[in-house]
């Protein structure tokens, strides 16, 4: 396994998903979907996994935040589907106050069968 130095984050627009990668090997995925209601765009996070080889270093972490920031930097508000990004946000005040509560029609527009 490489160091934690060589590990990034993109997103991939076209998959809809950021990766966390191990050079160009993808470790990791936080999968999201378009989201258009009447208050206007949102970004529906549903589904967040590191591969097990890259457990307890901190990455799925590093994944959220990098995944969120940009999120919030494209002024979208962040839907929290995911277990593990709600609980990201649970332990992250700073980035609650960009959060929307989940409604029936986000988890409506959750692709099915995704996200694995």
């Amino acid at each position: 396994m490489a160091e934690t130095s060589t590990i990034t984050v993109r997103n991939n627009p076209d998959r809809h998903r950021y990766e966390l990668l191990d050079g160009e090997t993808v470790i990791g995925r936080a999968h999201w979907t378009p989201f258009e209601g009447p208050d206007g765009p949102q970004r529906i996070f549903y589904h967040t996994t590191v591969d097990d080889a890259y457990g307890g270093q901190g990455l799925a972490t590093r994944l959220a935040r990098e995944a969120l920031d940009d999120t919030i930097a494209a002024g979208l508000p962040v839907v929290p589907v995911c277990p593990y990004i709600k609980k990201w946000l649970g332990r992250h005040p700073d980035h609650q106050q960009h959060a929307v509560p989940v409604r029936p029609e986000h988890l409506a527009a959750v692709p099915r069968g995704q996200g694995q």
